[in-house]
């Protein structure tokens, strides 16, 4: 099983990218999904958790994914103990942040994109949660690109659709997807 942990803000759209990209997996990968939140009445701006688990096998765990294969920030004013936890000897994080040097964590890969500038090229937007679904994806075997940005056509309007799918592909290229 791989599980996935989205750090973000409330308007962030994390739970949005979380429930995305189980999508991908399930409807249009094959897979077995589960995307849920974590978060009580926080308001825009608040700290808030998404989780994304997808396996070949039907899945019953229901409880927070505590020990992830990836950890995905989607504002790097976020970066401290939360993300840092629950981490694997193989666990990948991705860190959206225009200063990839200050992110460093021993035994454990570190990859960062500067999303915040690409969403705001393609979307005229900081919001960065396609682009950061594009890195993680690029940076290991969860789904295909093509099946995510299926499901992100089949969520969204076809105008918001195709800017978030132009900018997947560009994350994507980025961390080195092929």
């Amino acid at each position: 099983m791989i599980e996935v942990r989205w750090h973000g803000r409330g308007g962030q759209g994390s739970f949005t990218i979380a429930r995305l990209l189980g999508m991908a997996a399930s409807v249009y990968g094959g897979h077995y999904a589960q995307a849920f939140p974590s978060f009580g009445p926080e308001r825009r701006g608040a700290p808030v958790l998404g989780f994304t688990r997808i396996d070949e096998n039907r899945i019953t765990d229901r409880s927070e994914v505590s020990q992830c294969d990836y950890v995905v920030v989607l504002d790097e004013t976020l970066w401290g103990p939360a993300v840092l936890s629950g981490l694997k000897e193989t666990t990948k994080i991705i860190v959206n942040t225009a200063t990839p040097d200050k992110y460093h964590v021993d035994g454990v890969e570190v990859i960062t994109i500067d999303a915040t500038s690409l969403a705001l090229e393609y979307l005229g937007r900081p919001i960065t949660n396609t682009a950061m679904m594009g890195a993680l994806i690029a940076s290991g075997d969860l789904v295909s690109l093509k099946n995510c940005q299926d499901a992100i056509s089949a969520s969204m309007k076809p105008s918001i659709a195709d800017k978030n799918n132009i900018l997947i592909e560009k994350a994507y290229e980025m961390i080195g997807g092929k």
